[in-house]
C-alpha cells in the first residue's frame, strides 16, 4: 500500500506523543460496509493493532460509532483496554448519558413508531432502535426508493421539535439527545488527558470529530468523498496496515530507540559542558552551554528524533573500535575503512571563565564513502529546530546564541523532519583528513582556519591539558590504568569556571530498565563533590580540591539554611534547580520519566558536611595547606554540628520519606567535629568546649541506639532494624575500631544481606519510591575498603574484580550494576564510581596487592 509522505511523518509524529489517543470509526473503517449492518464483522488485522496500541503505555484507544453501544461490544468482541462509544456519543462507557426525561422517552417511543411505518412501506428498509435515537438504514433497498423513504423521515419526524438528525451512508438517525463524534472525541482527549489524537473515519458523521482536530492531531479520512480530514486511505484494509505501523511506531518509541549498553559511551569535555560519543561514534547527548542546561543532542533519552550527529562509513567497515587517545579525553573511533576522532577543543585556553564559544572538533579519515547526518534538536526536541546553509557550512536558524557546524568543502542537503530540519552529506576524504568543526557561541575572538593542518595543532594542545591532569599523579600498582582513566573523568566533570564538580554527565539514565527511578545528577553535590576531590587529593592532585572548597565557601557566605549547604546546587552557584519530566522524551530503552533539576536540593542532609571537612583536613595533612577561608569553613560547620546534629534528616540516600535519625548521618557530623578539632590542635588553635564535648556525645549516642542487638548489627535509623551500605564508613572513616566485632558483625551482615553477584545495594527497606535498582558501585567500593580494613585483604581483592565489571572499553562506569546481565545501570559517568574505583585500589595497594 502507498501513503503519502505527509501521512508517514504525521504518524511518525503521532507515535511519540506523550500520551496518544487513537481513535476510529467501526463499520466502514474496522469493518467493511455489508448490506446487513449484523454482519459487518471487524478485520482481524485492525482489531490486533488496536489491542496492541491499547496495552501500550500512555496510549489509549476508542472506537467512536454510530451503532449502540451494545451492538458496538457485541460485533468487535474488542478488550476491556479500548473505550467504546456508541450511538455518536451520546452512550459512554462504562457510564451512561443519564436518565431520559418524561418527554424524551415518549418523544423517542413516537419517533419508533413513525419510523417503523415508513420502512415497512419500501423492502430493503429497516429500523435500528438505539437508546438515545432510532436508526433508519435503507443500505440494502431500491436506491430511489431508499432515498425518498430517507426524504419522508426528514421532512417528518426529523422534523420533531427536540429531534436531532443526523444523515450517514444509507442512514438517518434521529436522537432526542444532541451528541455528535465531535464532542465525544473531546470528551475523551479530557478524560484521558490525551497530548494528541489520531481519528480515523469513513463516513459524513465523522466529519464532526476532524473538526475538533488541532495541533499535532491526525485525521485520516477512509475512502472517497470531501472531508476535512488532512489525510486519505483507500479502505479498511489499508486503516489495518495504517494501525499496524502506529503500533510499530509506538512500540519503538516506548521500548526506546538504540539503545546501546550505557557503560559503552565514551565523554568529551572541556571542563565547560559534556558530551557523549556511542559505540558508532553518534554523539548522542550533549547540552550547551553548560552540561547542566538544555540538550542539542538527546537520542540517548529520546530516540533520532531528540536529535544527534552521526559519521558512519557507507561501505561495511565492519565493527568499530573504540579507544580514548594519548592519555587524554580525545575518542577515536576506528573502522576497518575509517576513523573518527572527536574532542572537545581545550586550546587556547578555552577552559577559561571568559571563554563564550564551545567547539566540538570531529575528524574523518579513511578512504571511501562517509555519511554525515548533522540533526541538533533545541531544548531536548521540544522546539523546532530549522537549519539554514551558510558559507562553509550548515547554521542552527534562531535559538539563544549561535551554532554552526562549519565543514569546508562539504555540500550539504537540507531535509524536513517533521517539524525539524536535518543535514545530511556524503563525503570521501580520501587523502585529506576531513575536519567538521560545531561552533555554539559567539567567538572568543578571530575564527580560527578549520583544516587539518591547524586542527592539528589545537588536537596537541587539548591533548597536552589532559596529560597535564595527570601529570605527578602518584597511581597505585593496583588497575593503574582504570585509576588513571577515572582520575581523569573526575577531572572531565568539573566546572573550570566556578570549581564546582558534576555527580555525572547525564539525566535519567535508568537505574533498573523500564524503571521510574531516573535521576539528573548533572549538579553538584558537596558530598559527592569532595569525596570525588578527595580521591584526587589521595593521588596527589589537590587543585581540584582547593578549587571546590573555595567555591564551597561561596556557597556558605550567601547561604540563608541553617544547616549552611544545600544537598546540590548548579554549578554556577546558588540557582535552584527546580524537578520536572520531559514528557516528549521515550527515556533510555524505554524507561520514563525523563526527569531535568532534582528535588532533593530541598532535603536536609546533615552527612554532607562530613565530606566536606573530610576534604579540608585531607588537603591539610597531605600538602600542608590550609587557606584562611578554609578554616573558617571548618568553623562553621563544626558550629552547624554542634547546634543540628541531633536531629533528624533526610541522609545520605536522598529517600523521599520524612526525616530520620540516620545513623550514616551521625557518623558524618561526628567526622566533622573530629576533623575540626584534630586540624586545630595541629596548628595550634583553640579548640572550643562544645566541639569535643558535641563529638563525644554523637559517638556515645550512636554506639547505643544506632546499634540493633536483636540482630547483631549497626543500622539504618534509630529504632530500626535495616541495614544501610553507608554503615560500612562507620569503619573507614574512624568512627569505630574496624576489627571490632560490632564492625566485623555489620560487614559480615551486609554481605549476606545486600549484596547479590556482583552488585552491593544499598538498602532494601521502603524509601518512598517505585520501582528496583541495581547496585551502587560505590557502595562495592566501601565494602572493598571495609574489608581492607578489617584484615579481609583476599575477600576485598574478590570484591574490587567484581566493582570493575562495568567499566566499558573506554573505562567509563555508571552509577550502578544489573545483577543478573552484568551490564551498567544509571547515569554514566558517575563520580561515585570512578573515586570508588581509586580508593579501592589504593586501599590494595597498601596492603602490598598489585595488578
Amino acid at each position: 500500500m502507498t501513503w503519502s509522505p505527509g501521512l508517514i511523518e504525521a504518524l511518525a509524529a503521532a507515535g511519540r506523543a506523550p500520551v496518544l489517543l487513537v481513535a476510529c470509526d467501526y463499520d466502514g473503517t474496522l469493518a467493511p460496509i455489508v448490506d446487513d449492518p449484523a454482519h459487518a464483522h471487524p478485520l482481524r488485522p485492525a482489531i490486533a493493532g488496536l489491542r496492541g496500541l491499547a496495552v501500550l503505555p500512555d496510549t489509549h484507544v476508542a472506537v467512536v460509532s454510530g451503532r449502540s453501544l451494545r451492538d458496538l461490544a457485541a460485533l468487535s468482541r474488542l478488550p476491556d483496554e479500548v473505550h467504546l462509544v456508541g450511538s455518536h456519543g451520546s452512550e459512554f462507557e462504562p457510564v451512561s448519558i443519564g436518565r431520559f426525561s418524561d418527554e424524551q422517552i415518549a418523544l423517542l417511543h413516537r419517533l419508533s413508531a413513525e419510523m417503523a411505518v415508513i420502512a415497512d412501506t419500501v423492502p430493503g428498509c429497516s429500523i435500528e432502535t438505539k437508546p438515545s435515537g432510532v436508526a433508519f438504514h435503507y443500505r440494502r433497498a431500491d436506491t430511489a426508493a431508499g432515498r425518498a423513504a430517507a426524504q419522508r423521515i426528514i421532512d417528518g419526524p426529523g422534523r420533531l421539535d427536540g429531534v436531532h438528525l443526523r444523515e450517514g451512508k444509507c442512514v438517518v438517525e434521529l436522537s432526542v439527545v444532541d451528541t455528535d463524534k465531535g464532542g465525544a472525541l473531546e470528551r475523551l482527549r479530557s478524560m484521558l488527558s490525551a497530548d494528541t489524537v489520531v481519528f480515523i473515519g469513513d463516513d459524513v458523521t465523522d466529519e464532526d470529530a476532524f473538526a475538533h482536530l488541532r495541533g499535532p492531531d491526525v485525521g485520516v479520512k477512509v475512502g472517497p468523498g470531501d472531508t476535512g480530514a488532512a489525510h486519505r486511505v483507500a479502505d479498511p484494509e489499508e486503516v489495518a496496515g495504517l494501525l499496524g505501523r502506529l503500533l510499530d511506531e509506538r512500540s519503538g518509541w516506548v521500548a526506546g530507540h538504540r539503545a546501546p549498553p550505557i557503560e559503552r559511551h565514551s565523554l568529551l569535555s572541556d571542563q565547560r559542558t559534556l558530551a557523549l560519543v556511542d559505540p558508532d561514534a553518534r554523539i548522542s547527548w550533549m547540552c550547551h552551554p553548560r552540561a547542566d542546561s538544555q540538550a542539542l543532542f538527546a537520542e540517548l533519552l529520546g530516540g533520532p528524533t531528540a536529535g544527534y550527529f552521526a559519521i558512519r562509513p557507507l561501505a561495511n567497515g565492519g565493527a568499530p573500535i573504540q579507544r580514548y587517545l594519548h592519555e587524554s579525553m580525545i575518542v577515536e573511533t576506528q573502522w576497518r575503512t575509517h576513523k573518527v576522532t572527536d574532542y572537545l577543543d581545550v586550546s587556547g585556553g578555552r577552559v577559561a571563565e571568559h571563554a563564550s564559544r564551545t567547539e566540538l572538533v570531529r575528524v574523518v579519515e579513511g578512504s571511501g564513502p562517509v555519511e554525515i547526518v548533522f540533526a541538533p534538536r533545541l531544548d531536548f526536541g521540544r522546539n523546532v529546530t530549522e537549519l539554514e546553509l551558510v558559507p562553509d557550512g550548515v547554521a542552527v536558524v534562531g535559538g539563544h546564541e549561535p551554532i554552526t557546524l562549519v565543514a569546508p568543502g562539504v555540500e550539504w542537503e537540507l531535509i524536513v523532519s517533521g517539524a525539524h530540519h536535518s543535514a545530511r552529506a556524503v563525503v570521501d576524504p580520501a587523502d585529506v583528513p576531513l575536519v567538521l568543526d560545531l561552533q555554539l557561541g559567539a567567538a572568543d575572538s578571530d575564527d580560527r582556519p578549520v583544516d587539518a593542518s591547524f586542527e592539528a595543532s589545537r588536537r596537541a594542545e587539548t591533548v597536552a591539558f589532559w596529560k597535564g591532569t595527570a601529570t605527578g599523579l602518584s597511581l597505585p600498582p593496583v588497575a593503574t590504568s582504570l585509576v588513571r582513566r577515572s582520575a581523569m573523568v573526575l577531572e572531565a566533570l568539573r566546572y573550570a569556571p566556578s570549581g564546582a564538580m558534576l555527580a555525572a554527565a547525564t539525566t535519567s539514565l535508568p537505574e533498573a530498565i523500564g524503571g521510574h527511578r531516573n535521576w539528573d545528577y548533572r549538579f553538584c553535590w558537596p558530598r559527592d563533590s569532595s569525596m570525588s576531590c578527595a580521591s584526587l587529593a589521595r593521588l596527589g592532585r589537590t587543585e581540584p580540591g582547593l578549587a571546590l572548597l573555595d567555591w564551597l565557601c561561596e556557597r556558605v557566605d550567601h547561604a540563608t539554611r541553617p544547616d549552611l549547604l544545600r544537598p546540590l546546587y548548579c554549578v554556577t552557584g546558588d540557582e535552584h534547580v527546580p524537578e520536572a519530566t520531559i514528557a516528549e522524551l521515550a527515556g533510555y530503552a524505554g524507561s520514563r520519566p525523563v526527569r531535568i533539576g532534582n528535588a532533593a536540593e530541598n532535603q536536609v542532609q546533615l552527612d554532607a558536611l562530613g565530606p566536606v571537612a573530610e576534604l579540608v583536613f585531607l588537603i591539610f595533612t597531605r600538602a600542608r595547606v590550609l587557606r584562611p577561608r578554609h578554616w573558617a569553613l571548618i568553623e562553621k560547620l563544626a558550629d552547624v554540628v554542634v547546634d543540628h546534629w541531633h536531629e533528624p534528616d533526610h541522609g545520605i540516600w536522598e529517600v523521599r520519606l520524612a526525616r530520620q535519625q540516620n545513623v550514616v548521618s551521625k557518623v558524618m557530623c561526628w567526622q566533622v567535629l573530629d576533623r575540626a578539632i584534630r586540624i586545630a590542635d595541629a596548628t595550634g588553635r583553640d579548640v572550643p568546649e562544645t566541639w569535643a564535648a558535641a563529638r563525644d556525645a554523637i559517638h556515645g549516642e550512636v554506639m547505643e541506639h544506632g546499634w540493633s542487638e536483636a540482630r547483631g548489627t549497626f543500622v539504618s535509623h534509630y529504632g530500626g532494624d535495616e541495614l544501610d551500605a553507608g554503615l560500612l564508613l562507620m569503619g573507614t572513616s574512624g568512627f569505630v575500631d574496624p576489627t571490632s566485632p560490632r564492625f566485623e558483625a555489620t560487614v559480615r551482615r551486609i554481605e549476606r544481606e545486600l549484596c547479590d553477584g556482583p552488585a552491593v545495594y544499598r538498602y532494601h527497606h521502603e524509601d518512598g519510591l517505585s520501582g528496583t535498582e541495581g547496585g551502587m558501585l560505590i557502595c562495592t567500593g566501601w565494602l572493598v575498603q571495609a574489608l581492607v580494613a578489617c584484615g579481609r585483604v583476599d575477600d576485598a581483592v574478590d570484591w574490587f574484580d567484581r566493582l570493575v565489571i562495568p567499566a566499558g572499553p573506554t573505562g567509563l562506569l555508571p552509577e550502578q550494576i544489573d545483577p543478573t546481565t552484568e551490564l551498567g545501570l544509571g547515569n554514566v559517568p558517575q563520580a561515585y564510581s570512578h573515586l570508588a574505583v581509586i580508593d579501592s585500589a589504593l586501599a590494595l595497594a597498601a596492603e602490598g596487592i598489585t595488578g
